[in-house]
């Protein structure tokens, strides 16, 4: 019989990631891998709605639910608004009077949230493991060693970050302390526009895809002024050379959902639906980006398809909730609304926030036991909060 070789006859130990991975480590500073107290209502539940309307009402104004545009529909009926994950920090922040600020989206956003909002208020993530893995992709060591990189090519002191607003709060605290601002997927090319007036280069956190498209598709530069920088190799995989002659430093992450579409699958929508329009977002491939007929954010996405004439094909690239639900909203009308990718793709750790996960934040917080608090230290606050500053008052 074969012997069997396994980890512990190699005396391999796995890693910190792997570990994660796996399920059997939990680290409160990643955006993934933090197990989630409590008892949790049963999915099966036939009264978890009636049960969810009860606890709200009963927190009154007290509680103000957040929802993003990629919650499913069975928690987005609770949200008292939706957006992306700016606008709804900025709404919570516009809520003083609120005492619970429930998030019903990723990781970072309730950071943001918490940045944004007052001492008073108390900002809820149902569940903690509802993270981001585009935000995983940069961690502050990782971009602290990247910084060292860019000093010895002697360019950190012309370098400006500019980071997406999909990141840690460590990492809009490392933009902040090094003189950058945040961007979202709108104002991308009005935070580049301002970074190259402070600086000759940017370095771009985490996405690649937003910052080459923004780079390269909005302000005329060329593929060859970007360079990809891979935390995972050593000096990033990059020559002082390189760094030295490129204009956009882009970190070496992406969304994990918006990369899936490919431009085969703008071909083949093309080829099954005459005449369709394709749409996609920025967080797309550059291939991808170029090849459809309109890009922009997630607002943008709804803005053009409310003003989209009765009879007209769409496309989608971007997360299937939202997509479908925009499907549903426009069918009355006569607008033909599919998904870009043949392939079915939520955003997994968007969809962890479930119903019995949201009952059980807003029942606990009814009966006075505030849970999955979201706090950001008061340092990383400071230099984070100063980097959205910039960006807010960007032109």
């Amino acid at each position: 019989m074969r012997a069997v070789t396994t980890a512990q006859t190699l005396d391999v130990q796995p890693t910190p990631l792997a570990l994660l991975l796996l399920g059997r480590e939990a680290d409160p500073k990643s955006e993934r891998g933090v197990e989630c107290p409590g008892d949790l209502p049963s999915p099966s539940d036939p009264d978890l709605v009636e049960r969810a309307r009860a606890a709200k009402a009963k927190l009154g104004d007290k509680v103000f639910v957040l929802g993003h545009h990629y919650q499913r529909d069975e928690v987005i009926q609770f949200a008292d608004v939706t957006g992306d994950s700016f606008k709804l920090a900025r709404d919570a922040a516009a809520r003083p009077q609120a005492e619970y600020i429930v998030f019903c989206g990723v990781h970072f956003m309730a950071e943001s949230a918490d940045i944004l909002t007052t001492d008073d208020q108390q900002v809820v993530l149902p569940d903690l493991a509802a993270g981001c893995s585009m935000a995983d992709m940069a961690t502050a060591e990782q971009v602290a060693e990247c910084w060292d990189v860019l000093a010895e090519a002697g360019v950190a002191d012309v370098t400006v970050p500019v980071s997406y607003m999909n990141s840690s709060a460590d990492i809009k605290a490392f933009t902040g302390k090094h003189g950058g601002t945040i961007c979202t997927s709108s104002n991308a090319k009005r935070a580049l526009d301002w970074a190259f007036e402070q600086g000759e280069k940017v370095l771009f956190l985490p996405d690649q895809h937003l910052g080459r498209n923004t780079a390269v598709r909005d302000m005329g530069m060329s593929l060859e002024d970007c360079v990809v920088y891979n935390p995972h190799k050593p000096g990033g995989g990059v020559s002082p050379e390189e760094l030295r002659a490129a204009k956009m430093i882009l970190w070496r992450g992406h969304c994990s959902v918006h990369g899936r579409f490919s431009l085969e699958s703008v071909r083949d929508v093309r080829e099954r639906i005459p005449g369709v329009n394709v749409l996609v977002h920025p967080e797309c491939k550059h291939e991808v980006v170029a090849a459809a007929d309109y890009v922009g954010s997630t607002e943008y996405i709804i803005k053009a398809l409310e003003a989209a004439p009765a009879g007209s094909k769409w496309a989608i690239g971007t997360e299937l909730n939202l997509v479908r639900r925009l499907a549903n909203r426009f069918a009355d009308e006569d607008k033909e609304i599919v998904f870009l990718d043949k392939t079915v793709c939520f955003c997994s750790t968007m969809n962890r926030i479930d119903l019995p996960h949201l009952v059980w934040a807003l029942e606990s917080l009814a009966e006075g036991n505030v849970v999955n608090r979201i706090q950001v230290d008061p340092e990383t606050e400071k230099f984070a909060k100063l980097a959205l500053e910039r960006m807010l008052a960007l032109p």
